[in-house]
């Protein structure tokens, strides 16, 4: 493979959304750690594991958006490997399969650790992988992309996270999940506000299409806003010293991205939106995961 091809390649895979699936990881991860259940053998391959569901889920989408005719040449995003015309149709296909499976297999130590759950919790993430741009009715061509996020990304990988470490279900882990899923949301609000003109065009019915952007604007901000409570719970509930405060230090790049979200006079401006908005979530989960830790 050449350079230039695994740049098409790297690009393809979207590293910038790849934020969605550590910061589950990693602070699933951190609260076993403050119950002295972590393991670094089953947190490592749920991160991997992460990553390779992620990625496939990404090819998917590049793939299924093309055959529905999602992405034109009107797009204002990043470049789809597919509809450019940088890889074949089949050749992503291929692609998004070799990743589910990679992570299916994987996945089979955890659940050789962790059973049967471990099992159904692995099946039904490679499922709603594929389903968020295939199969006959796409889930985020149905305005349920943003609930999918949430549920997947939030609660599933951080409780998932958790129980394969500790073996066990944790309530901190569920208040944990929120955060996590709502910072994950946020990374696809950004993408559906700078896609609705073409999303309408081309029959994807996201939240923005179907509400509007002033919707995805207030959806911006209320899941930043859900994104702090859970501090504050964990302080005064759970005894945490006041380092659980640390995520507090992103506020001012919340703010700016706010600016941004309800601000901006080109389309074209949100790709950085995105990026920035993936970056504070990483922030908030290592600031997070240092809270819970310390």
């Amino acid at each position: 493979m050449t350079t230039k091809n695994l740049s098409i390649w790297i690009e393809a895979a979207r590293p910038k959304t790849l934020a969605a699936a550590l910061v589950p990881v990693l602070i699933g991860a951190s609260l076993a750690w403050n119950d002295h259940l972590f393991r670094w053998d089953t947190t490592l391959v749920a991160l991997f594991c992460a990553f390779a569901i992620q990625i496939g889920t990404n090819f998917a989408n590049d793939y299924f958006d093309y055959k529905k005719g999602a992405d034109t040449v009107s797009r204002v995003g990043f470049t789809r490997a597919t509809a450019a015309g940088l890889i074949a149709p089949e050749t992503m296909l291929k692609a998004t399969i070799l990743s589910m499976m990679i992570a299916f297999f994987a996945g089979l130590y955890l659940v050789w650790i962790g059973g049967w759950v471990i099992l159904f919790i692995g099946l039904i993430s490679l499922l709603f992988g594929i389903l968020y741009t295939g199969g006959p009715f796409p889930l985020g061509y149905n305005g349920l992309g943003d609930l999918f996020v949430f549920i997947f990304f939030g609660f599933v990988a951080v409780m998932g996270t958790y129980y394969i470490n500790a073996l066990q279900w944790s309530e901190l882990s569920f208040w944990a999940s929120i955060p996590v899923g709502a910072l994950c949301v946020n990374i696809l609000v950004v993408n559906n506000l700078r896609d609705v003109e073409q999303d309408r065009e081309t029959g994807k019915r996201t939240l923005g299409v179907l509400f509007g952007e002033i919707f995805l604007k207030l959806e911006y901000l209320l899941m930043i806003i859900l994104s702090f409570p859970v501090l504050f719970y964990f302080y005064l509930a759970y005894d945490f010293t006041a380092w659980i405060f640390l995520p507090l230090l992103c506020l001012p790049v919340f703010l700016v991205l706010l600016y941004d979200v309800f601000n901006h006079e080109d389309k074209s401006e949100l790709n950085k939106t995105l990026e920035q908005t993936a970056q504070v979530m990483v922030l908030y989960g290592v600031l997070f995961s240092a809270g819970i830790i310390i």
